[in-house]
């Protein structure tokens, strides 16, 4: 079993990293401090084509696989948690939905701007009344006969949408009927940002991520042709779980990054910060909080990086995706809320990157599935059982 990242994986880490350090870590606390969204940065991403690393070429992507994908989110989380949502949102939601069930023409005009940075995509499946229950969905499309191909009709609205506000291109799913067993049929649309009859609502204040919008989405009466129907009709809950099961790892390594974050802040603090005449970090107590820190962490990149691996071979990678996201959450909100209590009343300020770490890592065990729902898809599997 080789273990070693490939040399095109460490190349990525590097230059990514890089790229961070030197350009986007200087602006992060005033970005954080105004709430303002870092179009300029997420821009020159796209040129650099790290906003559509794991869809082929054809499509606008880099032709690379989901393990460098997860690689350049945990990277991006280490150094910009706000930041490194943004990316995973448009990559895994905004242009997931279109890779995965997309028409050659729908690729063409919506995918590939996406993939090559040039528009910013967003996902609207959360709503006020449905979010871990997204089967609850209330907004609802109703298809309407015209000239030429007919149109679709959208009413309702969409809560907790990040990029909203930013994003160019949504894909949004809405009821378009029931099944026979009575369950709600629901399909998955395509909605340009300049749709008549859609518009954002407000936008949230939040813990954390204060450079990432997330916003609310309405639709009135809102209007999209028949050829933005993502997918066939009633197939939208099928593709939405496929892309949260994807969207898991790029949170995953969302999580991990931000706890690297954490460690890598609390490591030179503990060894340079003296009470009673001693590196705090030679006390017991001290060092075993950042010994846990440091193994719960190598177990997290694991099972995120296992996650990618098996998604890359074509192989069911739903389990490992739930493991995966459910332990580095976790693992985040520990190792934060540890690097914040060993720089003790310093964490506690905003002059110390730490409270934004903790801040920032909470997101993880909500985005993309709780940590609750994780453990229910994990059991469910592991039992073969209906756990509720």
């Amino acid at each position: 079993m080789d273990l070693d990242l490939s040399p095109e994986h460490e190349l990525l880490r590097r230059t990514i990293r890089d790229f961070l350090v030197r350009e986007v870590e200087p602006v992060v606390d005033a970005h954080e401090r105004e709430r303002r969204f870092p179009m300029e940065i997420v821009r020159r991403m796209g040129e650099l084509g790290w906003l559509g690393i794991p869809f082929p070429e054809e499509e606008g992507g880099a032709g690379l696989d989901t393990l460098a994908y997860a690689i350049a989110v945990e990277e991006i989380g280490r150094v910009w948690g706000s930041l490194g949502l943004i990316v995973a949102a448009h990559t895994s939601l905004g242009c997931g939905p279109l890779h995965l069930a997309g028409s050659p023409e729908q690729k063409r005009r919506f995918l590939v701007p996406m993939a090559e940075g040039r528009v910013i995509g967003a996902y609207g499946l959360t709503e006020p009344g449905a979010g871990s229950d997204s089967g609850g969905t209330r907004t609802r499309a109703q298809f309407e006969d015209g000239p030429a191909a007919g149109s679709w009709v959208l009413d309702g609205s969409k809560r907790f949408i990040t990029n909203a506000g930013q994003a160019g291109t949504y894909v949004v799913t809405a009821r378009t009927g029931s099944r026979e067993d009575g369950a709600p049929e629901i399909s998955a649309f395509i909605v340009p940002a300049d749709t008549p009859g859609f518009r954002v609502g407000r936008l949230e204040e939040k813990l954390g991520l204060h450079a990432s919008a997330t916003g609310e989405l309405f639709f009135d009466a809102c209007r999209v042709p028949a050829a933005n129907l993502l997918g066939e009709q009633g197939s939208g809950f099928k593709t939405f779980l496929a892309i949260l099961d994807g969207g898991r790892i790029s949170i995953g390594a969302l999580a991990l990054g931000l706890a690297q974050a954490a460690l890598d802040a609390a490591v030179p603090y503990v060894r340079e910060r003296k009470q009673f005449g001693r590196p705090i970090g030679s006390f017991e107590g001290v060092a075993f909080l950042l010994a846990d820190m440091a193994t719960e962490i190598e177990a997290a990149r694991a099972l995120v990086y296992r996650a990618a691996w098996l998604k890359d071979r074509g192989r069911d990678f739903s389990l490992a995706a739930a493991q995966a996201k459910l332990f580095a959450s976790e693992v985040s909100s520990r190792a934060t809320n540890a690097a914040v209590q060993v720089h003790g009343g310093y964490g506690y300020v905003a002059e110390y990157k730490v409270e934004r770490f903790l801040r920032d890592a909470k997101l993880t065990e909500i985005g993309e599935g709780t940590s609750q729902i994780q453990r229910l898809v994990i059991a469910r599997r592991i039992l073969d059982l209906r756990v509720v």
